[in-house]
């Protein structure tokens, strides 16, 4: 039987490049609006661009040996969407990827996204309320259609995050090398490590992962360190099948147990705010007694001299491992602290006129994190480009909303990283508050009206000032070293000023005087009062003690319950 509807049954000539909202990438941050969009009943209309070939942001970009999170896994996790079966205690690259695939696949998103796509620039358009944004299509059969289009939309939602562009740096030379020359964020395994000559710029959280890695089938290791990091033990360990079935069929036993990685990582945030509490005494101890327990000994008397930092503990990342400080142990590896002098077309030269020869450079050189949405140029009320507006360095009010970019947020945003605790508490705080303005929008076009929402420059200065303030009081502003929190200036854009409590208190509410709300639905719209809405709770509500109390009387309450009932049966037996 033929086709009764031979022809297409969408109507010819509509726009699939309109919609209610457009989210640039498909990493936890934009994946994580988008579902929250679906859950709290603001429509599947949005369109999702990804630059890359899958979603999963920098952990599909990041494939490098030894690639691994920081965070516990049963915290490095959607509260929404718990993963029972996490196989180690921190997961590896590979087995977050899976996570996020999964996820992706249940909230059927993949119908939105359209990978191998850059955004080029968006602008706002002050007669439509919308924003225009101009896409490029990567692939090469894609831009056979067209190279370029436009999106229209009344949401623009950048979920970009922070560890997006990499970093290269600024070496005299740096092109120079004949040899072979990898980013951590773009490793190439078609490379055989094996023999080679290796040498290694960068001692970060990167390099601290790689390095054990790669030194045990290298023919040599030099690792080029500018300064020493702070390194607390990992402990890491399979997570048994046993435990993995409590945690799937007993849920109140993996909700207690992230509860308390939350407190744990919380009960750290005075580690960076408050230099001369005991637990920032406590952890430097922690870290200089895991120096000495790994390196110990006269014999590696001059490596812990190299390795011990002279900086407050918090004012660059904190790296977490067990196996960073024993592979300076290995004859094949050397630490080189004298400062670099330039690349050179056999490897590198320091100060001192040494030259070490590589056939592998690697640059584990982090990326461009204060430079936020770059290279994206964004354009909007009356043409101001956000570069203009971040010109003496980035801010957002609360991370989220910029002056002068109407309907515009961002996740993982100026100053929302974390030194102390899993990014993903930021990132849904911050879905859920994107999702409010959304709302509002989406229910003046559902009337044929528009609505354009506008932060307020007064708002966000005073807030800006809140927590410049209090930043410069923390360990991130140490003088004495240097991070990837800072911009040139000096100036913290990067870390969130207070603990994870506090800021999703502060955005589980919106105060409509903050905002500018103008458009032919803004009569409809109560711009006075508040928006409130329950964040997420998952930090410890009742302690183990009332817990274990609690069961202690419901058991005594239940042996009673059968005395009195034996009891009972026995009376009207007699």
């Amino acid at each position: 039987m033929s086709d009764p509807n031979p022809s297409p049954t969408v109507e010819y000539g509509r726009n699939t490049n309109r919609a209610d909202v457009l989210i640039i990438g498909a990493g936890i941050s934009g994946m994580t609006t988008a579902i929250e969009m679906i859950r709290k009943g603001n429509g599947r209309n949005f369109i999702i661009v990804e630059k890359g070939n899958q979603v999963g942001g920098t952990w599909n970009d990041q494939r490098y040996p030894g690639c691994c999170c920081d965070v516990w896994s049963h915290l490095y996790s959607l509260s929404f969407e718990p993963n029972p079966n996490w196989t180690r205690e921190y997961p590896g690259q590979e087995e977050i990827l899976d996570y996020l695939v999964d996820i992706a696949h249940k909230y059927q998103l993949y119908k939105h996204i359209r990978f191998n796509t850059s955004v080029e620039e968006a602008r706002w358009d002050d007669t439509t309320n919308t924003w225009q944004t101009k896409i490029n299509r990567l692939g090469s059969k894609d831009s056979e259609f067209g190279k370029e289009y436009m999106i229209t939309s009344d949401f623009l939602v950048s979920g970009v995050g922070q560890l997006n562009i990499p970093r290269y740096p600024d070496i005299k030379g740096v092109d120079a090398f004949k040899g072979k020359t990898m980013h951590s964020a773009r490793w190439d395994w078609d490379y055989d490590l094996k023999d080679k000559r290796i040498g290694i710029i960068g001692n970060g959280a990167t390099a601290a992962q790689i390095i054990p890695e790669i030194a045990k089938v290298c023919k040599s290791l030099t690792i080029f360190q500018r300064s020493p990091n702070w390194v607390v033990p990992r402990d890491d360990k399979p997570i048994s099948q046993t435990w993995q079935n409590i945690f799937k069929y007993v849920p109140f036993v993996r909700r207690r147990y992230r509860a308390g990685l939350m407190d744990f990582r919380e009960s750290f945030f005075d580690v960076v705010f408050e230099t001369k509490s005991p637990v920032h005494e406590f952890m430097m101890s922690a870290s200089k007694d895991h120096l000495a327990a790994q390196l110990p000994g006269e014999k590696y008397a001059k490596l812990r001299e190299q390795l011990q930092p002279h900086y407050a503990i918090g004012c660059k990342r904190v790296i977490i491992t067990d196996d960073y400080f024993p592979t300076f142990t290995r004859p094949n590896v050397v630490l080189e602290t004298t400062p670099i002098e330039e690349i050179t077309e056999k490897g590198v030269r320091v100060q001192d006129g040494t030259e070490h020869e590589f056939d592998l450079l690697v640059l584990a050189t982090g990326f461009k994190t204060t430079q936020f949405m770059y290279p994206i140029k964004i354009l909007g009320s009356n043409r101001k480009s956000i570069e203009d507006i971040w010109a003496s360095g980035a801010s957002a009010y609360l991370g989220i909303t910029v002056p002068s970019m109407p309907n515009f947020s961002m996740l993982y945003g100026p100053n929302t990283n974390l030194g102390h605790n899993s990014i993903i508490l930021m990132i849904e705080a911050q879905a859920l508050y994107i999702n409010a303005l959304i709302k509002l929008i989406r229910s003046a076009r559902q009337r044929g009206r528009n609505l354009r929402i506008e932060v307020k420059p007064k708002v966000t200065q005073a807030y800006n000032d809140e927590i410049q303030a209090r930043l410069r009081e923390s360990a991130f502003a140490d003088p004495n070293c240097n991070s990837w929190y800072k911009n040139e200036a000096g100036l913290i854009t990067n870390n969130w000023s207070d603990n994870v409590v506090q800021y999703q208190k502060r955005t589980s509410t919106i105060h409509w005087d903050d905002f500018d709300i103008t458009g032919t639905g803004a009569d409809e719209v109560k711009t006075e009062g508040k928006t409130s809405w329950n964040r997420v709770i998952e930090e410890t509500q009742i302690s183990n003690a009332a817990i274990l109390t609690g069961l202690v009387t419901a058991a005594g309450a239940v042996a009673a319950g059968a005395l009195y009932r034996s009891s009972l049966k026995t009376l009207l037996r007699s």
